[in-house]
This record gives C-alpha cells, sequence and structure tokens, in this order.
C-alpha cells in the first residue's frame, strides 16, 4: 500500500463520494479528491464530511488550487482547479 488514489469529484450526491474515498483508502495510503469549477464547494463538504464523520484520523496533506483553460481555440476560457491530498497516519 504505497499508492495514491485518485476521487474526481462531479455531480452525483455527496455522499457518493464520501463512500468513494472510504474504499480508497482500502487500496492506498494516501487520496487525492479533485475538481473543477462549480465542484470544488462540493470537494471541500466531501473532505469535511468524511473528515467529522466517517474517518476522524486522516489529516489534509495538501492543498492545490489553480487554474485550467478549457475550450476550443478562440472560445477558450479560464476554470479554477482544487486538490485536495488526504492521508492517513501509519499504524
Amino acid at each position: 500500500m504505497s499508492t495514491e488514489e485518485k476521487v474526481y469529484v462531479g455531480s452525483k450526491p455527496i455522499l457518493a463520494y464520501v463512500t468513494a474515498v472510504i474504499t480508497s483508502f482500502q487500496k492506498a495510503d494516501s487520496v487525492k479528491v479533485m475538481a473543477r469549477g462549480r465542484a470544488i464547494s462540493s470537494a471541500v463538504d466531501i473532505v469535511e464530511v468524511t473528515k467529522r464523520s466517517f474517518m476522524t484520523d486522516i489529516n489534509v496533506e495538501d492543498i492545490t488550487i489553480g487554474t485550467e483553460r478549457l475550450g476550443e481555440e478562440g472560445h477558450e476560457r479560464n476554470v479554477s482547479t482544487i486538490s485536495i491530498k488526504l492521508s492517513r497516519p501509519k499504524k
């Protein structure tokens, strides 16, 4: 167990992603919750719900924010992104 799992946040209910984070910790030492655009607030909610209600021993290791350019040439737009890396202490 030394890999990192990624959970991409979209438009599903928050508890679906919380379940995905919990399941990912069965396979890996760390999990990255990634989102862009309007899903950023959901990503933060997913991390908080997971930490407060289900896995109180996880730590937020790193939070990275950025911008991606999306769209076709001439019609590009900037979209904000976030990546929240969670880890669990070694037992």
